[in-house]
């Protein structure tokens, strides 16, 4: 069985129909890319997968948990997808080691000395553990990214969401928090990443969702839509031909 299990989910606000019966089974271990066009669905769609936003047909299951069900408890199902959003979202009042420790106490029940040795032990593999008593005003949007990465490896997760997680950033930052996510896909980690980072994708993805106006209209191998241009549908050509010659 898959880890997750996404069958004919669509979406709608208001009139206007952001997902279309979009199907795909994600496995553990696996890497997998969501590109296309800005308003292509991209980030709705994983925010489906935790339930961060609610779909109105199809279905979705984690590990064979409905996400859609109103009997699943959902914050206990959370606490299993870690994601990482644009911005960070890290408590601004909140020192790094409390950013950290706050959702492993509230939501997993740990002492604060487990909480604590566990968001150590990330936020070293991340490479900030001098940074344990400082503010995220006081880090750089890079750094900010890393520890959100950190927080979301402290709950333990049995797959990771990364939505678009370099775009707010400079230029120079993007390089320290692709690094972490390389890492991470090395170890083994299932993750779903919608990026723009092309070369990223290529480095480390196993497979590409492609979407358009709220479709899925590539799945397939990294090799297949990379090395096969000619083979994907007009749209993903379209795509592909601008962002090889950039």
């Amino acid at each position: 069985m898959a880890l997750i299990e996404i069958k004919q989910v669509s979406k709608w606000y208001g009139s206007f129909q952001v997902l279309t019966n979009c199907s795909t089974n994600i496995e553990v271990g696996e890497v997998v890319i969501v590109c296309g066009p800005s308003g292509s669905g991209k980030s709705t769609l994983i925010k489906t997968i935790n339930g961060l936003e609610a779909f109105q047909s199809g279905e979705i299951r984690i590990d064979g948990v409905s996400v859609g069900d109103p009997y699943t408890n959902l914050p206990q199902l959370r606490a299993q997808v870690g994601m990482v959003f644009q911005n960070f979202e890290l408590f601004p009042h909140l020192s790094v080691t409390e950013n950290l420790t706050i959702a492993q106490i509230k939501v997993l029940g740990k002492s604060q000395s487990d909480a604590t040795a566990l968001g150590m032990k990330y936020l070293e593999r991340v490479g900030l553990i001098n940074q344990k008593d400082k503010f995220p005003g006081q880090l750089s949007g890079g750094q900010q990214q890393r520890v959100a990465i950190a927080r979301a490896l402290s709950m333990s997760p049995k797959v990771m969401l990364f939505d678009e997680p370099t775009s707010a950033l400079d230029p120079e930052m993007v390089g320290e928090v692709l690094d972490v996510m390389v890492q991470l896909a090395h170890d083994g980690m299932t993750m779903i990443c919608v990026t723009h980072e092309m070369g990223f994708a290529k480095k480390v993805g196993h497979r590409v969702i492609f979407m358009d106006q709220g479709k899925i209209v590539e799945d397939c191998s990294k090799d297949e839509f990379f090395l096969h241009p000619e083979k994907r549908a007009p749209r993903a050509q379209e795509f592909l031909a601008k962002i090889i010659t950039q």
